[in-house]
């Protein structure tokens, strides 16, 4: 059985109201091993919530600019360190109440201490009562650029800018958090937005390399770090993000009991995205559920009724045609 697979949500019967709100723990891995491009599978331990980082693998370095081995190895004793040592919330968990996430940071290349990087980060959530896990966020980000010396001690400080990485780091920890508190609890993750949007605030107002302000402006871009949380914290889209908690609590978790009435309630309640769509059709946030669960749609509603695979396929169509390749199996027996 895979690792993850053996955890699964605590959710009595009794649990399913807002409850699960204290769930923010990741997942522990393996050792810890370098070898090129710079790939992180973060996770937190339990302990209230610290990160830690339990795989960070380079390949073919020799390939990147300006680059030398024990950098990396540096690097990722840094990165280690500061997620392990920070306390991301007040609360309190069970080891089993743990976050399953991984990021994929790649290094293009190195000139003057300067990080120039493709980030990913994903984040997944157990389906109550099941070995499934559902992936909550899928967020690629390729403006993922800082400046680090080796042996730079990275140090995070809520309300205070210290350098770009550690901003980065904390803006998707955050960010995992928030979206996972937001599966569980209506709303839940509205602390966990503010911490990132107070973290794009600091950035903005810091005196940065053009190259590293990239992703934190206003209005530079409609897929950015600035507009996902802005999207997220948008009253406008407080309908969406509630749609959000219904999609994961009475959809996916509501499964167990009887599968069609899950899925019944999703394909219900998915209208709400075509109206944000709608409303506002490069809204980011619309865009990035997709990324993280257009798979898991065409699953769920492969083995839908004819009404609700046409009603879901059209508006999927409608608000994500870039993606009809993966939306045709819906429709094939």
């Amino acid at each position: 059985m895979h690792p993850f697979h053996q955890f699964i949500h605590p959710i009595s019967s009794s649990a399913a109201e807002e409850e699960s709100s204290a769930r923010v723990l990741f997942k522990e891995l393996g050792e810890v091993f370098i070898d090129g491009y710079i790939e992180i599978l973060p996770i937190i331990k339990p302990r209230a919530l610290q990160l830690r980082i339990v795989d960070l693998k380079a390949q073919r370095t020799d390939q990147v600019q300006g680059s030398n081995k024990s950098v990396f190895n540096t690097l990722k004793q840094s990165i280690e360190e500061y997620v392990n040592t920070l306390r991301w919330t007040n609360m309190t968990f069970q080891e089993k109440e743990r976050i399953e996430c991984s990021m994929l940071l790649v290094v293009k290349s190195v000139q003057d201490n300067m990080f120039v990087c493709e980030f990913t980060c994903q984040s997944r959530r157990p389906v109550f009562n099941t070995s499934y896990s559902s992936p909550t966020l899928n967020f690629k980000d390729d403006n993922f650029v800082f400046a680090y010396q080796e042996h730079d001690r990275l140090d995070y400080q809520q309300n205070t800018f210290t350098t770009n990485l550690t901003a980065l780091l904390a803006y998707y920890c955050y960010l995992i958090i928030g979206h996972d508190m937001d599966s569980f609890s209506k709303l839940g993750g509205t602390p966990y937005f503010q911490m990132c949007e107070n973290i794009v605030t600091s950035a903005q107002s810091a005196s940065l390399e053009a190259a590293e302000a990239t992703g934190w402006k206003a209005f530079e871009s409609n897929r950015n770090r600035y507009a996902l949380i802005n999207n997220l914290m948008d009253e406008a889209f407080k309908k969406y993000r509630i749609f959000y908690y219904d999609y994961h609590r009475h959809g996916l978790d509501e499964m167990v009991n009887n599968v069609a009435n899950g899925r019944a309630r999703i394909a219900k309640d998915i209208k709400v995205l075509k109206e944000a769509y709608n409303a506002r059709p490069a809204t980011y946030v619309i865009n990035a559920f997709l990324d993280a669960k257009s798979d898991e749609l065409v699953n769920i509603f492969k083995k839908g009724t004819s009404e609700e695979k046409k009603m879901v396929y059209d508006l999927l169509m409608d608000i994500d045609p870039t993606r009809q390749s993966t939306y045709d199996d819906i429709n094939r027996d």
